[in-house]
């Protein structure tokens, strides 16, 4: 399917979701990991990759650089051996903010990168000075004029250390994807401590790059003169974890989900405790029990990895909208991350937000209403809430939902939720699969 203006989610509330899911791989850990098939000429291959949008944008930007791809059952399979320098497509730059991510492969490989300024979720300001600035630190030229960035280091990239002004996910990732060809030693210090780095960091080694410290405050690298293939799983996707556990508890339901990392979501599971659900837990294991517990309101403040997830303070908002009193959620990731909030009120949450604090009044009986979600975990948040509601609820803006999950709509009815797309398909999966590039006519 496509989605459209005219697609929704249709979504009759109030039905405990109760059942076993396993979770798919890490939409944030498989786009930096497709970027780094850049830097080799030989074969790269990657599983349990999500059937998401934006996995499938990358992959027409990768193919616009002459990286082959074929794509079967969450594997992915690319050959860059032909690969050529370039610049993605403007119109796909926009779409995706994780195109960014090819310059730093591209300035490390070939000595030169340029790209239209990116897009994705309208969340923040998000600027590129972290990207610009360390490409400057090992180096190379950098020129941005009319929303194009152009780095050029025709006698290649000097390891350097670089101070990062604050610990950006894509910075850290694009900075790392650049010096493992950089002559010398990289120190990134401030860098970003996410899993999905670390998942970065440990394909770059098994292709031969020498990298130390990822999930730390200080990444080192020992650039290399080539890079080989590489054969990848790629981790679990903790937001897509969070958003099912928050989904359940909002239901009084119990789950369990596996194939996940309950280490990688210590915050939320901490916080769904203090919450009033019972949490169980082993290494690729999460129970959630919420069937008996009176919700507790928190304080709930969203921060850099290992504080609470930015991507998972929409959906605890709405769950906080059922718990026994006053809670606040601040969010400090992102200054415009809180347009979901109208979106909330009309369902009936008791919302007053004051810039990036929300202060929410509970418990808040809730109504079926028709919503718009304007981001992916906007509208993941707008699910969540529909599935407490008494009666029917709309949920459209499902393109958003179809760049980040992976038919998250089949997974909530295999759990016993009444939902469904309306005008648009049977599934938000039918839309999202990983597919290989169409071929030019």
């Amino acid at each position: 399917m496509t989605a459209d203006a005219e697609s929704f989610l249709r979504i009759v509330g109030q039905r405990r979701l109760s059942g076993e899911l396993q979770v798919h791989g890490a939409k944030n850990a498989a786009l930096p990991c497709l970027a780094a098939s850049l830097l080799t000429d030989e074969p790269v291959r990657l599983r349990r990759v999500p059937e998401i949008d934006d996995v499938s944008r990358l992959l027409d930007i990768l193919s616009g650089l002459q990286v082959e791809s074929s794509a079967a059952d969450g594997e992915v399979e690319l050959r860059p051996a032909a690969m050529s320098a370039g610049s993605p497509p403007d119109d796909l730059a926009a779409a995706l903010r994780a195109s960014f991510l090819v310059m730093g492969p591209l300035l490390a490989r070939t000595g030169e990168a340029s790209c239209g300024a990116p897009g994705g979720d309208v969340i923040g300001a998000r600027p590129l000075d972290v990207h610009l600035n360390g490409f400057r630190a090992l180096g190379a030229d950098v020129v941005t004029s009319a929303g194009r960035t152009t780095a050029t280091a025709p006698t290649g990239l000097r390891g350097a250390e670089i101070v990062l002004d604050y610990p950006s996910v894509l910075g850290t990732e694009n900075l790392l994807l650049a010096a493992v060809l950089a002559e010398g030693r990289t120190r990134i210090i401030n860098a970003a401590m996410e899993p999905e780095v670390v998942c970065l960091a440990s394909m770059l080694r098994q292709m031969g790059a020498r990298v130390s410290g990822a999930g730390q405050h200080t990444i080192t690298i020992d650039g290399v003169d080539r890079l080989s293939g590489a054969d990848v799983e790629l981790i679990p996707d903790r937001i897509e974890t969070g958003t099912l556990l928050i989904a359940a508890a909002i239901t009084r339901g119990r789950i369990c989900l596996t194939q996940t990392r309950a280490d990688h979501l210590k915050s939320l599971l901490s916080k769904l405790a203090e919450i009033g659900c019972v949490v169980r837990r082993s290494d690729e294991m999460i129970d959630l029990d919420a069937v008996a517990g009176v919700f507790q309101p928190a304080n709930v403040q969203a921060l850099p990895y290992p504080g609470f997830a930015t991507d998972l303070q929409a959906p605890i908002a709405a769950l906080l909208t059922q718990a026994n009193g006053t809670s606040i959620v601040h969010e400090r990731v992102f200054e415009n991350r809180t347009q979901h909030l109208d979106q909330l009120r009309k369902l009936g949450a008791k919302i007053v937000a004051d810039g990036p604090i929300s202060v929410i009044s509970g418990p808040s009986p809730l109504d079926g209403a028709v919503t718009v979600g304007t981001d992916i975990r906007a509208a993941a948040a707008l699910v969540v809430a529909s599935l407490a509601a008494e009666g029917e609820s709309q949920v459209s803006g499902l393109q958003h939902l179809a760049r980040g999950y992976a038919a998250l709509d089949t997974q909530l009815r295999e759990l016993g939720a009444e939902i469904e797309i309306v005008n648009g398909g049977d599934t938000l999966g039918d839309r999202s699969a990983v597919r290989p590039p169409a071929a030019e006519s």
